[in-house]
C-alpha cells in the first residue's frame, strides 16, 4: 500500500508540473487552449515576409530585367488565344461602357463595389447614357496605353506614344508644360477618377470653369467615368457630365459599366490575381487587348527606382504624391502584365524610347549593361500570387517572375 501511495503521489506531482508548463506556454504566446490563435497573432508571430526567402529579391529583380531585355516579338497565336478568352468572358466591345442598349430604361444598375445598393434607371438617368456604343464594329491596329508612373519622366516616349492609332490615358494626367516630350499629347480615351474631381475641382459644386479648361488637353476624347462603382461616385460623375454639356466642351463623357468590371475582376481572379480591386491601368489595358491588334504599355512600373539608371523615381511622372488607398496590388498586376509581355501578347516599354516612332516587332533595344538591382518593397511577397494558375498558352516548365521558388 505504501508503494502504491508513493506512485500515485508521484503521478499527481508530475501532472501538476505538466499542467503548469502547458498554461505557461499558452500564456506566453497569448493563445487560449482549445481556441484558434487570433489572426493578427499568426501574421505577426512569423518572420517578415522579405526575410523568409533570403537572396530571392535580387534573383527576382534580375529575372524581371533579364526577361524584359530580350528582343520582343509578337506571338500572334498567343495574342489571339488570350484575346478570345478575354472577349468571351468580359465582352468589352459591347459592355465596357453603359449605353442605352445594354442598360435599358427601368432596369437596375448594380454597383460593382456596393452590390446591395442597386440604382433604378429613371428617364433622367437613362438620358445620360451613351446612345451608341463607340466601339461597335471598330478596332484599331495599334494602341498606346499610358500609365502615369515616374518611369516616364525623361523617357522621350511622347512621339512613340502619339504614333499609335488609339491612345488611352489614366486619371486626367497633365500633358502640357513640357510633358509632351515624354508622354505625348494625343488622347482618344481618358479616365477620370471621381476622387480627382473632388480634390482638384471641389466636386464641381462651385466654380466649374477650371475643370472644363483642363479638358482642352484631351480634345474630343472619350472621358470614362466610374459612375457606378460606388454610390458616392454617381453624383459627382453626373455633375461632370452636366458641366461638359453646359460649357459645350468637345469631351465625350461615358460611364464605365459595373457589369463589365465584375466580369473583368472574375477573369483576372481566374488568372491568379489576388487583389481587392483592379487598378485603372489594368482595366484599360484589358480593354485595349480587345480593341487593338497591337497593345503597347507605357508608364507601367510599380517600383521606386529606375530599372537600369538606378535613380529614384517619383510616384507619377508629374508629382510624387502617394495614393491613400491600398486596395490595388500594383506589383502583382505588373507580374501578370509582364507574363503577357514575355508571351508576346502585349509589349511593355520601360526604357527610353528611340527618336523614331516605330512599332516593328523586333525593334526593341535592351537595357544597357550594368548592375541590375531594383529594391523591391517587402510587401510584394504579400501581393504576389504563388502557384497561381498559368495563362492558357504558358509553356510547360516556365517560371514566372515574382513567383518565389527559392528558399
Amino acid at each position: 500500500m505504501r508503494g502504491l501511495f508513493s506512485f500515485m503521489l508521484t503521478l499527481s506531482i508530475l501532472g501538476t508540473v505538466l499542467t503548469a508548463l502547458v498554461w505557461y506556454f499558452f500564456s506566453k504566446h497569448n493563445v487560449q487552449p482549445g481556441r484558434t490563435p487570433h489572426k493578427s497573432h499568426i501574421m505577426n508571430s512569423g518572420p517578415v515576409p522579405s526575410r523568409t526567402c533570403k537572396g530571392c529579391r535580387d534573383t527576382v529583380t534580375d529575372k524581371v530585367v533579364e526577361l524584359y531585355s530580350h528582343s520582343w516579338r509578337k506571338q500572334e497565336d498567343k495574342f489571339r488565344n488570350f484575346r478570345s478568352l478575354l472577349s468571351n468572358r468580359c465582352h468589352g466591345l459591347t459592355k465596357a461602357m453603359v449605353t442605352q442598349a445594354n442598360t435599358p430604361l427601368g432596369s437596375k444598375v448594380v454597383y460593382d463595389g456596393e452590390k446591395r445598393k442597386p440604382l433604378q434607371v429613371t428617364p433622367e438617368l437613362f438620358s445620360t447614357f451613351a446612345k451608341e456604343n463607340p466601339f461597335v464594329n471598330t478596332t484599331w491596329d495599334t494602341c498606346s496605353v499610358v500609365g502615369n508612373g515616374g518611369i516616364l519622366a525623361n523617357s522621350s516616349c511622347g512621339e512613340k506614344i502619339d504614333s499609335a492609332q488609339f491612345v488611352i490615358r489614366c486619371n486626367l494626367p497633365p500633358l502640357e508644360n513640357g510633358y509632351e516630350r515624354d508622354v505625348g499629347n494625343k488622347t482618344d480615351l481618358v479616365t477620370a477618377n471621381p476622387s480627382i474631381l473632388m480634390e482638384k475641382y471641389g466636386g464641381l459644386q462651385e466654380r466649374r470653369r477650371p475643370f472644363v479648361e483642363s479638358l482642352r488637353s484631351y480634345g474630343d476624347s472619350l472621358m470614362l467615368l466610374p459612375a457606378f462603382s460606388y454610390g458616392h461616385n454617381t453624383p459627382v460623375s453626373l455633375r461632370a457630365l452636366y458641366t461638359i454639356q453646359d460649357f459645350d466642351s468637345p469631351s465625350r463623357p461615358v460611364f464605365l459599366n459595373p457589369e463589365y468590371l465584375q466580369s473583368l475582376a472574375r477573369f483576372w481572379q481566374g488568372q491568379g490575381l489576388r487583389t481587392v480591386r483592379l487598378s485603372t491601368g489594368l482595366i484599360v489595358a484589358s480593354l485595349a487587348l480587345e480593341l487593338c491588334a497591337n497593345v503597347h504599355l507605357y508608364g507601367f512600373w510599380p517600383f521606386n527606382e529606375h530599372p537600369h539608371r538606378h535613380q529614384p523615381l517619383t510616384n507619377h511622372y508629374y508629382d510624387d504624391r502617394q495614393s491613400k488607398k491600398t486596395v490595388h496590388a500594383m506589383p502583382a498586376e505588373f507580374d501578370h502584365l509582364l507574363r503577357l509581355h514575355t508571351q508576346g501578347v502585349l509589349r511593355i516599354h520601360l526604357g527610353e524610347c528611340a527618336p523614331t516612332a516605330s512599332y516593328s516587332p523586333g525593334s526593341f533595344t535592351p537595357f544597357p549593361p550594368g548592375p541590375r538591382r531594383i529594391p523591391l518593397p517587402h510587401w510584394i511577397h504579400l501581393f504576389t500570387p504563388i502557384n497561381s494558375p498559368p495563362l492558357p498558352t504558358t509553356p510547360p516548365g516556365y517560371i514566372y517572375p515574382f513567383t518565389f521558388t527559392c528558399k
